[in-house]
C-alpha cells in the first residue's frame, strides 16, 4: 500500500490551518490547538517545515508562524519532500538507486514512468486545493480535474 506518514497528514493540516489564517503569525500551541495536534508533535512539524522554506518563523511578542508564500505556490510534491523525502515508490526510482538487480530488472522503466506520474500529480494539486472540504464546490472541481472518482 502506498500511504504517507501520520506526520506528513499532520504536517498537511497545520498548513492548511495556516492558510486559513492569513496575515497572522500563529504560535505553536494556537497551532496545536487550532489542529488538534498534539503540541510537541506540532511544534516538531512547524520546524522541519519552516527548515524546509514552507512557513517562516518569527521570534517575539509579535512572533510565531505562518505559510512562507502563497498557499496556491506550495504544492503536495512541496509538502511530501519536505516531509517523507523525495517520493520513490521503487528503489531503482531514487535518484542514488543502490538496487543491485536494476541492470538486468525488465519493470525498472514501468515503475520510473508510474513513480513519475505520481510525483506530476502530486506537483499540480497546491495548498489551497487541499483545503476545500470533502463535498464542496471546489472539492468537486479538484476530482473533476483529477479525473477521481470515475467509473469507466
Amino acid at each position: 500500500m502506498l500511504r504517507i506518514s501520520r506526520l506528513t497528514d499532520y504536517g498537511t493540516v497545520i498548513l492548511v490551518y495556516l492558510a486559513r489564517q492569513p496575515g497572522r503569525r500563529c504560535s505553536a500551541s494556537d497551532v496545536a490547538a487550532g489542529t488538534h495536534v498534539a503540541l510537541p508533535t506540532a511544534q516538531k512539524l512547524l520546524k522541519v517545515l519552516a527548515r524546509a522554506g514552507l512557513v517562516v518563523a518569527t521570534r517575539g511578542a509579535e512572533g510565531g508562524y505562518a505559510l512562507a508564500r502563497p498557499a496556491t505556490q506550495i504544492s503536495a510534491a512541496d509538502i511530501v519532500d519536505a516531509l517523507e523525502g523525495p517520493v520513490a515508490i521503487t528503489e531503482c526510482s531514487t535518484e542514488a538507486s543502490q538496487c543491485e538487480l536494476e541492470s538486468l530488472c525488465l519493470t525498472g522503466g514501468a515503475w520510473q514512468r508510474i513513480n513519475q506520474a505520481i510525483r506530476d500529480a502530486l506537483a499540480e494539486i497546491n495548498l489551497a486545493e487541499l483545503n476545500c472540504p470533502p463535498g464542496t464546490a471546489q472539492d468537486e472541481r479538484l476530482a473533476d480535474r483529477l479525473d477521481f472518482g470515475r467509473n469507466n
